[in-house]
């Protein structure tokens, strides 16, 4: 790491990391860092490192995130289709709840992990939220 002057202010600069690299190994389930270890112990829960190469992993805060994008995803996908398939058949409304409510079920649970699994990616990628090795500071307003 070396040290350089910004407009009068002395910052550290780190080495710069593959960030579509590491949002790809994030979607895969993979350590954004190695590649090789897993990045999930369940589900949705992010291991609290890396097996293979020890990175940290614990401090990750993707929040809401990768739910909200799956959303947009998910949403663009299946209204979008919905209203093709409404244009070009006469289906009845259960016809229709039959296959859109599932397809919606199924494509949000498919696409939640490796979407959280990107945006842990792209975090440690930026050197955020702790991956940088410093603590995230939370800025403290007074009450009005």
């Amino acid at each position: 790491m070396q040290t350089e002057v910004f407009g009068g202010e002395q910052r550290v600069s780190r080495p710069v990391r593959p960030l579509w690299t590491a949002m790809k190994r994030g979607f895969r389930g993979r350590c954004p860092h190695c590649g090789e270890g897993k990045l999930f112990s369940s589900f949705l829960t992010i291991a609290h490192k890396c097996e293979s190469c020890g990175e940290e992993m614990f401090h990750h805060r993707a929040d809401d995130l990768p739910a909200y994008l799956v959303v947009v995803i998910v949403g663009h996908v299946v209204v979008g289709a919905f209203m093709g398939v409404e244009a070009t058949s006469t289906l009845s409304t259960w016809q229709h709840l039959a296959i859109w409510v599932p397809l919606t079920i199924f494509m949000s649970l498919a696409l939640l992990r490796p979407v959280k699994g990107a945006v842990v990616g792209l975090q440690w990628a930026l050197y955020m939220h702790g991956f940088g090795g410093e603590e995230d500071q939370i800025e403290m307003h007074p009450e009005v």
